[in-house]
């Protein structure tokens, strides 16, 4: 693509619970968003700028790319953005047809940075090909959705053939603020969107030619072979482990016997079990999985542990947290009810059939607890499983931790993320509402 862009960045400083932390600093495929970011705008921008508003634009003659920090967008979605937008010439902003199923399925719930004007969604993302104007033609953009199962259930689970599917877009493109939205970003449009353009890929006669000469010449099954598995540097892999790709295996890593990787990134310096299971997920750097944890679809921030006997299904895990041996997050609703979760103050649906939970960072917890879904759990919650407290139905908040129920509790283990309005940010998104999700 000829010619470099300014880009300019509208800082989001809403935090997300339970993290508390904006949308920018939170993990998505084992990057902090606004790296992911950099990185896809690296080949297309050699200027940057940041600030709070669309109105502290500058509105010079260059070229200029305009979006908030808070967006997830894939490299596909921007090369067909900016090429769609340069061939036109004039003025654009991003925007989705009515009836984009991965839009309207799992990008509008929980958001309010995607919305309808006339016949479109719009979202922040601009192009001004001669500094920046006062009106941008809304340029539609197709995500190619697939509808792909990923679970074969009874029909009481899904009633609509028995399958648990999401609309995987291969052009993905999301506002994240909420939890879900970051669960979104990593497996659903993340990862699985990859291996989705895999497929395609492969379809493609000299593509599946390479994979399968690679694979006889390694000795490999086809989805285990090096042109599918990436790994890095200094990794042991022991000869029972299973890896599928497309997977990506970082720096440092250990796999233990029998564990099972596939179509998964794994970061630098983690320490994979025996008979771990990690499918569809992402696990950031420096984590540790002992042995028969299991992960589906869920995504693990750096230097975070799941202990042995724990399956995570569907859930998000902050940074710095312990999850204790045996803990059961729970992602189906019993009750013929849709599962709820708080967005602004308010239930609303969350728009899946089924869905796990949220940890937020620095969190300590105790063994043997069952977590039902879409709770959220607050960033540095101490939390201890008796006999009368293991069955966690409720969001916990700092408050609840147990750490302050001990004498020094709080001196001794000090809140390191707090919410918005202790920390006096203005027009901050509400902090992590109260009350039960039924």
């Amino acid at each position: 693509m000829n010619g470099k862009l300014r880009k300019v960045i509208i800082r989001d400083r809403r935090l997300i619970p339970p993290f508390n932390e904006p949308a920018r600093d939170l993990m998505v495929l084992n990057k902090p968003l606004w790296l992911h970011q950099r990185d896809l705008l690296a080949p297309y921008c050699d200027e940057e700028l940041e600030v709070d508003s669309l109105d502290e634009v500058p509105d010079d003659r260059v070229p200029t790319l305009v979006y908030r920090d808070n967006l997830f967008f894939d490299e596909p979605f921007l090369r067909t953005f900016l090429e769609r937008a340069r061939r036109l010439n004039k003025a654009c902003r991003v925007a989705f047809a009515l009836n984009d199923p991965a839009i309207v399925h799992h990008a509008l719930p929980l958001q309010r940075g995607i919305r309808r004007e006339g016949d479109v969604y719009v979202a922040d993302m601009w192009y001004f090909p001669y500094g920046k104007e006062s009106y941008a033609r809304p340029l539609v953009i197709e995500t190619l959705a697939r509808e792909i199962g990923y679970y074969r259930v009874p029909r009481y689970m899904a009633p609509r053939q028995g399958d648990l599917t999401f609309w995987v877009p291969l052009r993905a493109f999301l506002s994240i603020e909420h939890w879900v939205h970051v669960f979104m970003a990593n497996s659903p449009f993340g990862i699985f969107a990859e291996g989705a353009r895999m497929e395609d890929r492969i379809q493609r006669l000299d593509v599946k030619l390479r994979i399968l000469w690679r694979a006889m010449l390694e000795r490999r099954q086809v989805l285990s072979s090096s042109a599918l598995v990436r790994i890095g540097r200094n990794v042991q892999i022991d000869p029972t482990a299973v890896l599928q790709g497309p997977t990506i295996i970082g720096d440092n890593v250990t796999i233990g016997a029998g564990a099972v990787v596939a179509n998964s990134i794994i970061g630098n310096n983690v320490n994979i079990g025996q008979g771990v299971q990690v499918l569809l997920s992402v696990v950031g750097d420096g984590c540790f999985l002992p042995f028969r944890a299991a992960l589906f679809m869920t995504t693990m921030m750096e230097h975070s542990m799941v202990a042995q006997n724990t399956c995570l299904q569907l859930c998000v895990v902050g940074r710095d947290t312990f999850i204790g041996a045996g803990t059961t997050f729970t992602d189906f609703n019993l009750l013929p009810k849709p599962i709820r979760t708080h967005f602004r103050g308010e239930l609303v649906e969350a728009g899946m059939p089924v869905l796990g939970g949220c940890v937020g960072h620095h969190c300590r917890l105790g063994s043997g607890l069952v977590i039902y879904p879409a709770r959220m759990i607050e960033s540095d919650v101490v939390l201890f499983a008796t006999s009368d407290h293991h069955v966690i139905t409720r969001n916990v908040y700092y408050e609840d931790s147990d750490h302050l129920r001990i004498p020094g509790g709080a001196a001794l283990y000090p809140r390191l993320y707090p919410r918005e309005e202790e920390v006096g940010q203005p027009e901050a998104a509400p902090a992590l509402e109260r009350g039960n999700a039924p």
